[in-house]
């Protein structure tokens, strides 16, 4: 990263403080007076020394009196600083993790599909902890050791212009560790920041994998992939706590050192009477608080490497742009009807691997089409284009005859509604999950569309009734439960088009039953397009689609495909032996 990216992004780094400049105000107003306490004191306790070593008389109350209350106003001074440059950071570091909140939620599916979870999990919480130190503490730490070493160097070169010479001479040789120390406590903390992220993205994986984990007797293995990490983290990280434990004792040490050697030097100017005894300790003093913003400039300059590091990764998230987004005249469609058009239709995921080719239809209003075909021949990609998830590579997808990509994203959300074949629930309250469909919606509508769902009767057997919480993504649900919630707040949405990827796929028959019946009442009058597998789903459409190899290659009533005795016969056939139609490879022969 060049100088001039870096400047850019302290920078934009810095906004993010920016409207809370009036108690920034405050906490740096604090801070410049409790400095310039910190560079009176050494200058405030030459006389009372000097009484004491050189009158041999004890200092006059008031002196002391006045020293205590000096102290006194630096240290509330110092906790007007410390606590409202703290309160600014945690305000910037919300306002950072709103921000990054809301822009993930802007971009579309293909974003996530090349990113790892415990990644972004890692780059929200670890990376912005650091950019908020970035954001606040760092500037304000910057003046506070850039006022004391301007102003201690100022003081001591008033007070004696030799054993300044002295100092300066001894201080680079601080500054020079400092900066080796420092530049290598740089590297470690950015190893150790990428190594956390992987720490949290395996954490991750284990939670969302508990089943398959478990399924597959993976506990060992997992924990053994977990430790490796571990280790490799904690290797880095005791690495790291080594330079950072021998950074402190070492600029404590050479500050020692080079005291000593002033106080050696100072001594003679006291017999020679150049200086007084309390002049020398005052000096010592001063080069003591000089030496300490030498070296925690060397300090500041990691953390600033660090945070720069940090608000790249998280600078990265918020300036990906969304691949899915409303185009500047895109229309705003108070009510569809459901004509639903696709025309030349290609997509792949990725380049020279088509997923789709030549998808053309056309499917009137309350039209219900069932999609059928083996697995891996594009019903599911077909679904996530009509939802707009992705866009098509070339052709057009129209809604009522106005190309999708021209209507405003939330406008057509309002209008559809989507039962997916695996539903992950919310971890709020049962009510909580079904109202998400509609969030207007009154209690008296959200029961209906539970009984409507056949949802009610397990609900309220649960003691909580409506306000029992259903747990991380839904997991103390049985499956069929779960989408019995997601049928409900289908319901309440009530949408124009309706997409149900088998919504009945985890259901008992007599469960089923009720489904498809309740499911006959919600589709009424509604697009509807669904991932069959079920004859029963497939014989009730009003028309089928079948889909081989990305191509669409039939398409008609259930007795006009049986009767052309192509593909359709084919996978109907063996679905009648039992034979689960996804299950199947993708067909090669080309249907009669």
């Amino acid at each position: 990263m060049d100088h001039r990216n870096r400047t850019s992004q302290a920078r934009r780094i810095l906004k993010y403080a920016g409207p809370y400049w009036r108690t920034l105000t405050i906490a740096t107003t604090c801070l410049l007076l409790s400095s310039g306490i910190s560079l009176s004191l050494p200058w405030l306790v030459r006389e009372p020394i000097d009484v004491m070593l050189a009158q041999k008389n004890i200092p006059s109350m008031r002196t002391l009196f006045g020293l205590t209350v000096l102290f006194l106003v630096q240290a509330f001074l110092s906790f007007g600083h410390n606590y409202l440059s703290g309160a600014v950071g945690q305000r910037v570091l919300t306002d950072l993790r709103n921000s990054l909140f809301s822009h993930l939620q802007t971009l579309a599916l293909p974003f996530f599909s090349h990113r790892r979870t415990g990644e972004l999990l890692s780059r929200m919480t670890n990376d912005l902890g650091v950019v908020q130190t970035l954001a606040t503490e760092l500037p304000v730490n910057i003046i506070r050791q850039g006022l004391i070493l301007i102003g201690g160097v100022i003081i001591i070169l008033y007070m004696n212009w030799r054993l300044s010479l002295l100092a300066f001479f001894l201080i680079p040789i601080v500054v020079t560790a400092a900066r080796f120390m420092g530049r290598r406590l740089r590297k470690l903390s950015t190893e150790v920041q990428d190594h956390l992220a992987q720490t949290t993205t395996l954490m991750e994986e284990m939670i969302t994998g508990i089943r398959s984990i478990k399924s597959f007797s993976r506990e060992k293995y997992e924990q053994g992939r977990f430790s490796h990490q571990t280790a490799k983290t904690l290797k880095v990280m005791l690495n790291r706590l080594q330079v950072s434990a021998a950074f402190g004792p070492l600029m404590v040490f050479l500050g020692f050192s080079t005291a000593c050697g002033l106080m050696w030097y100072g001594a003679r100017e006291v017999f020679l009477g150049n200086i007084s005894p309390g002049e020398l300790i005052s000096f010592v003093m001063y080069a003591a608080i000089i030496t300490g913003p030498v070296g925690g400039f060397a300090r500041l300059f990691s953390q600033l490497q660090e945070g720069l590091g940090a608000s790249r990764r998280v600078f990265e998230l918020l300036d990906s742009l969304p691949q899915i987004t409303d185009k500047p005249n895109a229309k705003c469609l108070s009510k569809i009807s459901g004509t639903v058009q696709f025309d030349q239709v290609f997509f792949h995921y990725q380049a020279n691997y088509p997923v789709l080719r030549e998808i053309s239809f056309k499917i009137q209003p309350g039209e219900k089409v069932a999609l059928i075909g083996p697995s891996g021949a594009g019903k599911s990609t077909l679904i996530h284009l009509l939802h707009r998830f992705y866009d098509p590579v070339s052709g057009t997808i129209s809604i009522d005859g106005i190309p999708l990509n021209e209507i405003k994203i939330k406008s057509y959300y309002d209008q559809i509604a989507y039962v997916p074949q695996e539903v992950i629930l919310f971890g709020g309250t049962l009510y909580e999950n079904i109202l998400y469909g509609n969030l207007e919606s009154d209690e008296e509508a959200l029961v209906s569309a539970s009984k409507a769902a056949h949802a009610h009767d397990f609900i309220v057997d649960f003691p909580d009734g409506y306000d029992t919480i259903v747990g991380e993504k839904g997991l103390t649900l049985s499956g069929g439960q779960r989408h019995r919630i997601a049928i409900a707040r289908a319901f309440l949405k009530n949408p124009r088009i309706l997409i149900l990827d088998e919504a009945t796929a985890y259901l008992d028959n007599e469960s089923e039953r009720f489904i498809q019946e309740a499911l006959e009442q919600l589709m009424q009058d509604k697009t509807t397009f669904m991932i069959a597998h079920r004859l029963t789903t497939i014989q009730k459409a009003d028309r089928i689609l079948v889909f081989n190899k990305g191509r669409l290659v039939e398409q008609g009533s259930h007795d006009t495909l049986m009767g052309k005795e192509g593909l359709y016969h084919h996978l109907y056939t063996l679905k009648q032996a039992d034979v689960e139609i996804t299950d199947l490879p993708l067909i090669k022969r080309t249907p009669g």
